[in-house]
């Protein structure tokens, strides 16, 4: 079911030749600034992979992969990726990049279970990387360094297009804020999830919520994860919490709402893989492809996200659909209705 959120008064503050402009120059300006942050060097990466291997990402476990025969295979099958999280991780073995290195690569991908609106669409597009780490690396401490890391590139960005398009004002937040999702229950118990991520990054404009997937103290899940790539269930040694991962939020003055810019988080080693696959259930998969180079120690530990392209150009650009982004397919009374909303879709 698609939702619309209609912005009142909303105007374009650039034409579609300067939006495509734009475009072009945060995500060339950004990938560069990422790549020099965590060292990361660009690679080529696949649009589908083998089916039954492993390496797809089951995201929250519900989505659907569009699949396809391949003749020359004896019509096996390939899906199209969901991201690229475990084949990161075996392209860092392939290339042998050693801790404190990494890589980075566009990721495009079709989601076909996606509930259009304002900030999904059907097609995905963002920046995958993937660095390697040491053991004493695994902690809680390590992943907000790299999320400030990251953080500060968005930040440079930001004052770029700024400069090169006056007519758009700062918006972000001088530092991001970190909040395990336990903290976040405690904070607004009679919130939902959703509501909780909207309340916390009202408050301080740059947001990350550390230990998605893990169970909180209500017997819930702020929100679901795949077990076998970031790690949810380890419990940090300085906060006694569980899970080394977590999801980058920024508040959009347009739309009035937080968006995810990212998800990320400190790979599992083969431990955390053991416990989250008997944690939910999915013990076969042990003896996939992927997990058995994890659990013969012939993948390196691992950091590594995703960040979504079209998200951080809407929210540079003030724009109020993705739509003004990026070309997708659309129901046409959601065409419809932006159009006379003032919101021309690509």
């Amino acid at each position: 079911m698609s939702y619309l959120i209609k912005p009142a008064n909303y105007t374009p503050l650039l034409d579609l030749k300067q939006t495509e402009v734009g475009i072009k120059q945060i995500k060339e300006f950004f990938q560069q600034n990422l790549s020099s942050e965590l060292r990361l060097r660009r690679v080529t990466a696949p649009l589908f992979v083998l089916k039954g291997m492993g390496i797809n990402d089951d995201l929250n476990g519900v989505e659907r992969a569009v699949s396809f025969p391949i003749k020359d295979l004896g019509d096996s099958q390939a899906e199209v990726v969901h991201s690229l999280a475990k084949w990161k991780r075996l392209t860092l073995a392939e290339y042998n990049i050693g801790p404190g290195y990494g890589i980075y690569t566009d990721m495009n991908a079709i989601r076909a279970d996606e509930e259009l609106g304002n900030i999904h669409s059907l097609y995905v597009d963002q920046w995958d990387w993937e660095r390697s780490i040491t053991p004493e690396q695994r902690s809680v401490a390590f992943l907000k360094q790299i999320v400030t890391r990251i953080y500060s590139a968005m930040r440079r960005t930001e004052y770029m297009i700024c400069e090169m398009y006056p007519q758009i004002k700062s918006f972000l937040a001088h530092d991001i804020h970190f909040i395990h999702s336990e903290e976040l229950l405690q904070k607004y118990p009679h919130l939902s999830a959703k509501e909780r991520e909207h309340a916390i990054t009202k408050e301080y404009g740059a947001v990350f919520i550390i230990g998605i997937g893990c169970q909180l103290s209500n017997g819930e899940k702020h929100d679901n994860r795949a077990p076998d790539y970031d790690d949810y269930s380890t419990i940090d040694s300085e906060t006694g919490l569980p899970g080394l991962n977590g999801d980058l939020l920024i508040w959009d003055e347009v739309l009035g709402r937080s968006i995810e810019l990212s998800s990320m988080g400190i790979r599992v080693d083969k431990e955390a893989l053991l416990r989250q696959l008997s944690l939910s259930g999915q013990e076969e998969r042990k003896e996939l492809y992927f997990h058995k180079r994890l659990l013969d120690d012939t993948l390196p530990l691992s950091i590594g996200g995703g960040i979504g392209q079209s998200r951080l150009c809407m929210l540079y650009l003030q724009k109020a659909h993705i739509g003004e982004i990026q070309a997708s397919i659309w129901p046409e009374d959601m065409r419809k209705e932006c159009a006379d909303w003032g919101m021309p879709l690509i």
